[in-house]
């Protein structure tokens, strides 16, 4: 059974997987309907939640699907680290009247997840955070599924072609939302997506997918012509009629009251890039990491603070490019990103 080539897309553009809300089965099916990829996110799911999200998708279209998945990794805090940060937190609580979150450690239903990839089959699974052993690698394979290794350095991109894994994204430090570094207490690789790229097409002998701060069809030419097969997008995407952002999220993105994004690990215990509000003010220096501990701990804040209207305490998630993302279905987001034949 042979598997899905991500070099045969139409539009050499993947809507990135976004966990946590954007990404939707309408999200998805519109990106493949369009010509692109579209992923669907299985970070914070249960393992039935995804199977009715990939039906889902797979009924609004005929068109390929992709599903990502988190690695599991060892968390990289100490229960003293973790408690302290929960002291300090405790403002927070009082402020939007709730109680802290229960931060336990798990492996988000990782094999209870691949045994529903494995049964409901899309055409794509990628990991972020780490990979799957070589055995799980060749179930995927042996399913028709083409696999795919999210990677921030070329070491782990190495790592990750001496598993198995079909297919690379490369991930710059431009990206919104998570890094995919495999080791969870090292800090994020700072190395520009063109230079990392560079490396890696120029090492492995796979297909490479470019991702990080990608915003325009400029953007998507330029990686193109450096060597990706095709560019995966995640803002530019978060404010698409079909995406499930939250309306504290949309709102944040078009607000003059943002003028940055940051990498914090004060919302999850893992590096991530949104928009710098008051959480992030506050809280970062003493942010311990712990993933998915803090994540874990700080969900109820979160969540209180989208529910108030209020993005200062809540993760807006965003790459560099997200001055420029602006409104519409997907299918015009995708023909605003796609470069002319010429460019391509």
């Amino acid at each position: 059974m042979g598997t899905f080539d991500i070099r045969g897309l139409r539009r050499p553009v993947i809507v990135a997987p976004m966990a946590g809300g954007p990404s939707t089965p309408e999200l998805a099916a519109a990106g493949s309907a369009a010509g692109g990829l579209g992923f669907l996110a299985a970070g914070y799911l249960t393992a039935d939640a995804l199977a009715e999200r990939v039906t889902a998708a797979r009924g609004l279209t005929t068109e390929p699907l992709g599903v990502n998945l988190f690695a599991p990794q060892p968390s990289a805090g100490t229960p003293e680290q973790i408690q302290a940060y929960a002291a300090e937190l405790a403002g927070e609580a009082q402020r939007y009247g709730v109680a802290l979150g229960d931060p336990r450690y798990d492996d988000d239903a990782w094999a209870a997840k691949l045994d529903a990839v494995f049964d409901l089959r899309p055409e794509v699974v990628s990991f972020t955070f780490g990979l799957p052993s070589g055995p799980e690698i060749d179930r995927l394979r042996g399913a028709g599924i083409s696999t795919v290794g999210t990677v921030t350095t070329l070491d782990e991109a190495r790592l990750a072609v001496s598993h198995g894994v079909d297919v690379l994204a490369v991930q710059g430090p431009a990206a919104g939302g998570h890094r995919g570094t495999f080791d969870p207490a090292a800090a994020p690789a700072s190395q520009p997506l063109e230079t990392l790229l560079a490396e890696v097409v120029a090492t492995v002998d796979v297909p490479v997918v470019a991702a990080g701060g990608l915003v325009s069809s400029d953007d998507v030419a330029g990686v193109l012509a450096a060597g990706a097969v095709a560019a995966q997008l995640g803002t530019a995407f978060l404010l698409a009629d079909e995406a499930g952002s939250s309306p504290v999220h949309r709102a944040a993105l078009q607000s003059p009251e943002f003028t940055e994004t940051v990498v914090t690990r004060a919302f999850s215990g893992r590096y991530a890039r949104g928009l710098r509000n008051r959480f992030i003010a506050e809280h970062d220096a003493q942010a311990p990491l712990g993933y998915p501990e803090i994540h874990y701990l700080t969900s109820p804040v979160r969540k209180a603070s989208a529910a108030a209207g209020d993005p200062q305490a809540t993760n807006v998630w965003a790459g560099t490019g997200w001055r420029q993302v602006r409104p519409g279905s997907v299918a015009e987001i995708m023909d605003r990103v796609t470069p002319a034949p010429a460019n391509r």
